[in-house]
């Protein structure tokens, strides 16, 4: 076991403050995050595929 594994997980990071940001910049800010939650998506099927594979192939 790493030390790293004891220390504390960092927080969730502050919310950005968007009141000065102009509708375009709204815009394009919404679609990089949908971009971000799809990749993050893809990422948790892989690795739910890959631990379900690797249960059945350790399963008697």
């Amino acid at each position: 076991m790493d030390f790293e594994d004891l220390e504390p997980k960092k927080g969730l990071p502050k919310p950005k403050d968007l009141t000065s940001w102009n509708i375009e910049d709204l815009e394009q800010y919404i679609a990089n995050m949908k971009l971000e939650i799809a990749r993050v998506e893809t990422m948790i099927d892989d690795k739910k595929r890959v631990s379900e594979d690797a249960s059945r192939l350790f399963k008697k």
